[in-house]
C-alpha cells in the first residue's frame, strides 16, 4: 500500500472536525454555531471533497467567506490547563520541550531523502510527487507521540489546544491554501498575459536590469494585493519570468524561482492580506496598534526587495 496525500488529508479533516465539534458544543462561544459551522465545512473539504461535485464545493467555500464575512468566527475562552500547571510542567521540562518541534523537520527530511529506497515489491511506500508533505505529516505525528510521553498528558489535551489556537487565528488559518487557489484562478483566467500586455505595452523591457526589477517589484505588488507569494508567483512568472527573462534573456529557471519568490515574500511583510503573518501576531500580543507589525517590517522588505533585484540581475545570468 502506497501512503498518499489524500491520508493526510483525512487526518487533517479528522481534527478539524473535532474541533469544529468541540466549538459548536461550548455554550460560552459567543458564536459557536456559526464558529463551529466554519471548521465544519472547513473538515468535510477535506474529508471527501474529492468525492463531492465540484460545483458544491465551490458553494461551500462562499459559505465559508460569507460566514467569516458577516463576523460568524469569533474567538471563545476555551478551558486551558492554570498557570500553575504550565509553569511546573515546563519547570520538570526544560529544553526538552523543543524534542517535539525539532522531530517534524527531522522526520520530514529524513522521509524526503529515503524515499525512492523505501519501496517493497515494486510499490514505493510514499507517494513520490507529494513526499515532503507526507513526510511532514508524519513528522507531526510522531511529534505529537513524543509530546504526549514527555508531558504525560493525552491526545484529548492536544484536541483542547489546537482548538485554542484555531480559535485564536480564527478564519485566518485557512487563507494560504485560499489565496494559493487564487493564484491559480488567476493563471488559468489569463491574469498572467494581461500582466505581459501591460508591462511589455508601458515599460521597456529591452534593458535587463528593468526586465528583472519589473518581474521582482511585480511579485512583492501582487503578493501585497493577494496576500501570498504563492498566488503572485504563477501571475508573474507567466507574464514576465518565462516570456522574458528566460526566452529572451535565457536566464536560469531555478535562480529565477527562488529570488522571485524571495521578492514575494518582501511583499508579505508589508500587507494586511498576509493576516496570518502580520494582523494575528498583533492580535494575540494584544498590541495596540493592529498594523504594527507591518510598520516594522516595511524597512526591511524595502532593503531585501533592492536587494533582490540586484542578487537576480546577477546570478540569473551567470
Amino acid at each position: 500500500m502506497t501512503l498518499t496525500i489524500n491520508y493526510l488529508f483525512w487526518l487533517l479533516g479528522i481534527v478539524l472536525l473535532v474541533i469544529g465539534g468541540m466549538i459548536v458544543t461550548d455554550r460560552d462561544h459567543p458564536r459557536r454555531f456559526t464558529a463551529g459551522g466554519f471548521w465544519i465545512i472547513y473538515a468535510v473539504i477535506f474529508l471527501i471533497g474529492d468525492k463531492l461535485p465540484v460545483e458544491l464545493v465551490g458553494a461551500l467555500v462562499i459559505a465559508m467567506a460569507l460566514i467569516a464575512g458577516f463576523g460568524g468566527v469569533t474567538a471563545g475562552k476555551p478551558k486551558v490547563l492554570s498557570e500553575a500547571t504550565r509553569k511546573a510542567s515546563a519547570a520538570r521540562l526544560r529544553n526538552k520541550l523543543f524534542v517535539p518541534a525539532l522531530t517534524i523537520p527531522v522526520v520530514t527530511v529524513i522521509i524526503t531523502l529515503s524515499a525512492s529506497h523505501l519501496v517493497f515489491g515494486g510499490t514505493p511506500l510514499v507517494e513520490q510527487k507529494n513526499v515532503t508533505l507526507i513526510g511532514f505529516g508524519i513528522g507531526c505525528v510522531i511529534a505529537l507521540a513524543f509530546a504526549c510521553v514527555m508531558t504525560r498528558d493525552t491526545v484529548g489535551q492536544s484536541m483542547k489546544e489546537a482548538r485554542r489556537l484555531v480559535d485564536a487565528l480564527s478564519w485566518a488559518a485557512v487563507l494560504p491554501q485560499m489565496l494559493g487557489m487564487l493564484g491559480l484562478v488567476f493563471s488559468d483566467a489569463g491574469v498572467g498575459k494581461a500582466v505581459a500586455h501591460v508591462t511589455t505595452a508601458y515599460i521597456s523591457l529591452d534593458y535587463r536590469l528593468i526586465a528583472v526589477a519589473v518581474y521582482c517589484i511585480g511579485m512583492a505588488l501582487f503578493t501585497m494585493v493577494m496576500g501570498n507569494g504563492f498566488a503572485a508567483f504563477p501571475v508573474m512568472t507567466g507574464g514576465v519570468g518565462v516570456p522574458i527573462l528566460i526566452n529572451v534573456f535565457h536566464g536560469n529557471p531555478a535562480v529565477m524561482v527562488a529570488i522571485g519568490m524571495f521578492s514575494g515574500y518582501c511583499g508579505t511583510l508589508m500587507t494586511p492580506m498576509a493576516a496570518n503573518f502580520n494582523m494575528v501576531p498583533a492580535a494575540l500580543l494584544e498590541l495596540p496598534d493592529k498594523n504594527a507589525v507591518i510598520k516594522v517590517q516595511i524597512p526591511t522588505a524595502l532593503t531585501l526587495l533592492v536587494v533582490n533585484i540586484f542578487l537576480l540581475n546577477f546570478l540569473m545570468f551567470l
